[in-house]
């Protein structure tokens, strides 16, 4: 073979790249996780932010913020040693508790909570919102943890927490909880 029948190097990269087909195309899940790390770092730069729930983020089980949820918080921070995030929403009277995600599939009804995954969207106060206007975090939110379901579960019908958020909830999504 002559040196003028050789490929160069940049022929033989086209070629590869041509030749690589799907692979060249981003994975379906890079989108989302592009989506999540610009949601990340929104909230990092104090901005609040809206997000998708479920995937891998975190569900959100909401209830009334009166005073019975304030004692299954001071029961989740016996069980935690801390409790998880809980985002306060004074306009509607409600808080909402993040859990893992994928929660909301295994949710069974509850008579004082809702739990909502994807495909609603939530927004995220910014990390150092602690006060009112607007929502903010009665606990702030932890790198390392989320409520967990099964002692929030019991938290709730052991306190129950009233008014319960389903009407509500369901007017506003026009979906029946």
């Amino acid at each position: 073979m002559t040196a003028a029948a050789m490929p160069t190097g940049a022929q033989t990269m086209r070629h590869l790249v041509d030749s690589a087909g799907a692979a060249r195309e981003p994975a379906a899940d890079m989108a989302d996780l592009a989506e999540m790390i610009r949601t990340l770092l929104a909230v990092e730069a104090r901005r609040d932010t809206t997000v998708r729930l479920g995937r891998n983020l975190f569900d959100v089980v909401i209830t009334s913020s009166g005073v019975q949820a304030r004692s299954a918080v001071a029961l989740m921070d016996q069980v935690q040693g801390g409790c998880g995030p809980v985002i306060e929403d004074p306009e509607n009277g409600w808080f909402y508790w993040l859990v893992p995600p994928g929660s909301c599939d295994r949710w069974e009804h509850h008579t004082h909570a809702v739990c909502l995954g994807a495909p609603h969207t939530i927004t995220l106060p910014s990390l150092n919102r602690r006060v009112p206007p607007g929502p903010y975090w009665h606990r702030p939110s932890a790198s390392d943890r989320l409520v967990p379901m099964g002692p929030l579960r019991d938290a709730l019908a052991r306190f129950r927490p009233e008014p319960t958020p389903h009407a509500a909830l369901s007017a506003r999504l026009g979906i029946a909880l």
